[in-house]
């Protein structure tokens, strides 16, 4: 039989210095236990299994909720060997908020430091310098990041346009319920003048992109592939819809939101993820599309392969509706 292995002190947070351990009385050899992992030079930390959670996701809501799970345990790992003064940001701060970065793998940890601190060199990390006033932080699920603003500030010189369009629209939007006004203690999670503010900081990585992007961001897109979706269209040279709409009959019955539209010409532009599969919301969708019929409008049902593989297609359909299209 192997030697029984010694007890962890009680009270050992979930990662640990070694110098910190060593303070606390617990032996080199025992640092060198396979029941520790090394997730940075001269750290340690306690395996722990993935968060639980009992919320019913689609299968991208679930794919993003997996990869802010991975990212903020990477993040607490490094706590221990976190510079005085130091900071996530970037697409580590992103996951933590929820803002939609590109979903391609983000082997490292952005993490920043004010100047004149010298940015952290480790593998697996990406050291930032920021002057005062670049950025600003808070405390989210225990561990210092940049602000929602700030997040999307340092991702200028990271992300494109459209990319940095899809996160400014995220972070500047407010949740509705059709046909209401929006909740009073509903808010965004940054304004339209703080990102004007950190844009126009002089010498920012990728400012020139940061504006560009806020010029075409909007308060009211509720998800990236809508986004994606109007941006097609700017590009197509078509007209801008009106987002977030509320469609009536003629009697002012409520008929459903729309995403995109053009009330003028009762026409309606719906992107349909992976929600629209499940057996309910096919349902809804089947007596909303009808009743929308009834009322007069047409509309244009798009998918991933359209909006990302097929855009002239989703573009020709949109066009098509609106050529025939009776005011």
């Amino acid at each position: 039989m192997g030697r029984r292995r010694s007890a962890l002190p009680g009270g050992m947070p979930e990662a640990f210095t070694i110098a910190d351990a060593r303070n606390r009385g617990i032996r080199p050899g025992r640092l060198d236990g396979d029941d520790l992992i090394r997730p940075h030079h001269g750290v340690r930390a306690i395996p722990c299994g993935p968060p639980a959670h009992d919320e019913v996701l689609t299968e991208r809501e679930r794919y993003w909720r997996d990869v802010r799970d991975r990212h903020l345990q990477r993040m607490r790992h490094y706590l221990p060997v976190l510079p005085a003064g130091g900071y996530f940001c970037g697409p580590t701060a992103a996951f933590i908020w929820g803002i939609p970065v590109p979903p391609r793998e983000w082997p490292d940890l952005h993490i920043g430091v004010p100047r004149p601190q010298r940015s952290p060199r480790r593998p697996g990390v990406a050291g930032h310098q920021h002057s005062a006033g670049y950025v600003r932080t808070r405390l989210a699920e225990g561990v210092p990041v940049t602000d929602p603003a700030s997040t999307w500030a340092t991702l200028g010189g990271l992300l494109g346009v459209d990319d940095l369009v899809v996160v400014a629209d995220h972070v500047l939007h407010i949740p509705r319920m059709p046909g209401r006004l929006r909740r009073l203690d509903e808010t965004a999670l940054a304004t339209r003048p703080e990102l004007e503010l950190l844009a126009d900081r002089k010498g920012r990585p990728g400012a020139p992109r940061l504006r560009q992007a806020l010029e075409l961001a909007r308060t009211a897109s509720a998800s990236p592939p809508e986004t994606r979706v109007r941006l097609l269209m700017h590009d197509a040279g078509l007209p801008e819809p009106v987002l977030d709409h509320d469609v009536y009959d003629d009697r002012g019955r409520l008929l459903g939101c729309s995403e995109l539209a053009y009330p003028e010409f009762r026409v309606a532009i719906e992107y349909e993820g992976d929600g629209h599969l499940t057996p309910a919301q096919l349902r809804r969708d089947v007596d909303k599309y009808q009743s929308y019929a009834e009322a007069g409008w047409t509309t244009v049902r798009l998918t991933s392969e359209h909006v990302f593989r097929r855009p002239g297609e989703a573009i020709r359909r949109i066009r098509h509706a609106l050529r025939t299209a009776r005011p």
